[in-house]
């Protein structure tokens, strides 16, 4: 069984815990079965991963998802697990869309759901970059949350633009890159932007974003690439989960 464990000593060896990934099954465009995700899961295992902290989709217009949801359907694929055998942690968060209905809760009293250190993981839309964006990470963090950006390299108003990376940095904002970027699962464009974040040290996070099996199966590949090397030799907050 290859394993990401089986190099060198000199090579550094992976974090032990996956973030972002879609395994609870029939919340969103993830898996649809537990059978599935137990394929995800024992490839994880296969990686060299221990725990993976699962991020359902939060959509006001898709995936009206809420935490006593996900909170039950986590509980059940725990009970899955413990049923098959298998010995893998899981939690759960969300990863929320950045829509009208996550300014109104930003605005509201009500919770986000974190994972870590109050980190709150959220995605925009692919093109432009949303209104209220600035005023959204200041809300959030004055609530004491932490934010997250999930896969910044697939959205096109942050190619070739550094600069808004850098500034959202310094406005707390935290930088999840996904593995299969770095190695050119989704596009050219995409690939070269997860690369420059890699070279000038403007990620903190590394996820897997599995949606399918397949997904998980090119993960394993991906984790071959120079790219993904280069990543292991940061200071990864993967490694304080």
């Amino acid at each position: 069984m290859w394993s990401i464990f089986n190099r060198t000593k000199n090579t550094p060896q992976i974090f032990k815990t996956d973030l972002h990934s879609h395994l609870l099954p029939n919340l969103d465009d993830g898996v649809a079965s537990f059978e599935k995700a137990e394929e995800i899961i024992l490839v994880f295992q296969e990686i060299g991963f221990s725990k993976a902290i699962t991020t359902p989709h939060i959509m006001s217009d898709a995936y009206r998802n809420t935490p006593e949801g996900i909170s039950n359907k986590l509980d059940e694929l725990k009970s899955y697990l413990i049923s098959r055998s298998i010995d893998f942690e899981i939690q759960a968060a969300a990863e929320y869309y950045f829509d009208e209905a996550i300014v109104a809760k930003v605005n509201s009293d009500e919770p986000f759901l974190f994972f870590g250190d109050k980190y709150v993981l959220f995605e925009t839309n692919t093109i432009t970059e949303p209104y209220f964006l600035n005023d959204f990470i200041f809300k959030l963090k004055i609530k004491g949350y932490n934010p997250v950006m999930a896969h910044p390299e697939r959205y096109e108003y942050l190619h070739n633009n550094l600069e808004r990376i850098e500034d959202l940095i310094d406005r707390g904002v935290y930088m999840q890159v996904n593995s299969l970027s770095l190695a050119g699962h989704y596009s050219r464009p995409i690939r070269k932007t997860a690369e420059e974040l890699v070279q000038n040290k403007l990620l903190h996070f590394l996820g897997s974003d599995c949606h399918t099996p397949q997904n998980a199966r090119t993960l394993k590949e991906a984790m071959r690439s120079s790219s993904f090397q280069k990543v292991l030799n940061l200071s990864l907050l993967n490694y304080t989960l």
